[in-house]
């Protein structure tokens, strides 16, 4: 089977904030139809590398490749232009407005000219309905305001809006962190039909669980350094937690605990 097609990549990129470290070294590839898993518990430095993917900061050091050409992005806008779209936790949708209006936001389409120019009401209740479908998502009425969906729909509405305005490349951050077990399901179901059109993604979280569930490969980050990347039969559930936390602290943690629990077990004679 022929390798799957490089569309972003990292090699061996620093960021440093002043004397502060944030990123040492940090090498990764995403590829089209797969899935990206980038893990790291907080202040592992999955912030700065998702600002540095998305436009947001430059890097300081190494290399960062779009479809094999070197890049650094001045903004988000040069990212976007180059088909890497960032969806943050936030989603950028405003709750009381209709999910066909919150689906083109900033980017309307029109009818007329001039003054009598106004808001392409129909055929962005069209395409909103359309693109959603691809999605999954049966939207009966897109004039309804998207505050009123679940949050596993209105995470679906901005994965839906990236993708049609042109992404390659999708960074999430933290899709799932707000939502119970049925939701993130219903968002990582999402995550795969993107998968499944070609697009690489990237899902950042702090959760192995759903990490292992969705993902294809898992890069994993502690202390702004990265443990590596590996693939599904390289890694477990269980070897993600210890590279998260940092292998000699939670050996200290379970150290810790053994002792209080044997300290209970001694007091209870």
């Amino acid at each position: 089977m022929s390798e799957k097609k490089i569309l972003l990549e990292l090699d061996s990129v620093s960021k440093f904030f002043g004397n502060i470290i944030a990123l040492r070294d940090i090498s990764m590839q995403v590829r089209a139809g797969e899935v990206m898993c980038l893990l790291g518990d907080n202040g592992a430095g999955k912030s700065t590398l998702i600002k540095i993917l998305a436009g947001v900061h430059q890097h300081d050091r190494g290399e960062y490749r779009v479809e094999g050409q070197g890049v650094r992005f001045d903004s988000p806008r040069d990212a976007l232009d180059r088909g890497i779209a960032a969806v943050y936790q936030d989603l950028a949708l405003v709750p009381m407005m209709s999910i066909a209006r919150n689906f083109f936001l900033g980017s309307e389409p029109t009818l007329g000219w001039g003054p009598l120019r106004r808001f392409d009401l129909i055929k962005a209740a069209r395409v909103a309905k359309e693109e959603l479908a691809k999605m999954g998502i049966d939207v009966r009425d897109t004039s309804q305001p998207v505050g009123t969906m679940s949050g596993g729909e209105r995470q679906c509405v901005a994965i839906a809006r990236a993708v049609y305005f042109g992404a390659n490349v999708l960074i999430l951050d933290e899709p799932t962190s707000a939502l119970g077990v049925k939701e993130a399901g219903v968002v990582m179901r999402y995550i795969a039909q993107t998968r499944s059109r070609g697009l690489g993604v990237v899902f950042i979280t702090h959760n192995p669980h759903h990490a292992y569930t969705i993902g294809d490969r898992f890069t994993i980050l502690n202390r702004g350094q990265s443990y590596g990347t590996f693939g599904k039969d390289e890694i477990t559930r269980e070897d993600m937690v210890t590279m998260m936390a940092g292998g000699e602290e939670l050996k200290a943690i379970e150290q810790e605990i053994a002792e209080i629990e044997s300290e209970a077990n001694a007091a209870g004679e």
